[in-house]
This record gives C-alpha cells, sequence and structure tokens, in this order.
C-alpha cells in the first residue's frame, strides 16, 4: 500500500478513487489534484513511481487542508459556535440535528435510542398488571 503524506491508501485502486481515502479529499478534489500532477487517473496507485508519489504529496500540502489539521478546524469552529452561544452551538451542545431537519419523528441518530416516558417494565409492571387484574 502507497504512502501519502503518511496516510496508507489502497494500491490495487485506481489513482483518482484511492486518493478520497485521505479525510478532506472527495471526488471533485481527487481529480483536481491527478490533473494537477499530470497522472492518468486510470494508473493504479501501487503503480505510481516514487516522483508522481512526491509531487501529490507536495499538491496536498501546498494547496490543501486535510486530515489532522482540517478536524481540527472543525472541532474548532463547532467550539466557537458553542461558546457564542448561537442557535446552532446550542443544537451542537444538545446533540441534536443542527441544519432545520425535524425532530419530532426521525433524527434517531442524533438523539439516540428512544426513551418510554412514564411507562414501567420489568418484573413489577408485570406484577402491578396480574393484580389489578385479579381484583
Amino acid at each position: 500500500m502507497p504512502r501519502v503524506l503518511g496516510i496508507e491508501i489502497p494500491g490495487n485502486k485506481r489513482v483518482e478513487f484511492s486518493l478520497r481515502y485521505i479525510y478532506g479529499i472527495g471526488p471533485a478534489r481527487a481529480r483536481e489534484i491527478v490533473a494537477k500532477a499530470g497522472i492518468d487517473p486510470a494508473r493504479k496507485a501501487a503503480d505510481l513511481k516514487d516522483e508522481e508519489m512526491t509531487k501529490i504529496a507536495a499538491i496536498l500540502q501546498s494547496d490543501y487542508r486535510i486530515e489532522g489539521d482540517l478536524r481540527r478546524e472543525i472541532s474548532q469552529n463547532i467550539r466557537r459556535l458553542i461558546g457564542i452561544g448561537s442557535y446552532r452551538g446550542m443544537r451542537h451542545r444538545r446533540s441534536l440535528p443542527v441544519r432545520g431537519q425535524r425532530t419530532k419523528t426521525n433524527a434517531r441518530t442524533r438523539k439516540g435510542p428512544r426513551k418510554t416516558v412514564g411507562a414501567v417494565r420489568g418484573k413489577e409492571a408485570r406484577a402491578a398488571a396480574k393484580s389489578e387484574k385479579s381484583e
């Protein structure tokens, strides 16, 4: 597996697809990087020469924010929103959807599993139900 800036990319895939394994690079950026480096996008990542890998690494370092720097920037932006008390910051703090989605139904990924309110579960509930029937 070839390494670009300390990140392993799959060698058995085309260059434009294997670059997507780097955090912060999607389809459009991968095509852009391959074009800037002057590499045939159909070539496999394992077939790249050292000088081509160096070209890709130089382009990534100079033009794009990827991996740790990008993750740090995103988390700082979220912390800033929380700190200033904006609506989006409050939604982040409460682990609710931030971009205006409905929450009466759906939003289970952000809200977690359903919390039943008012229902008693377990042996006590069954025992209470049986005693009510017998009366």
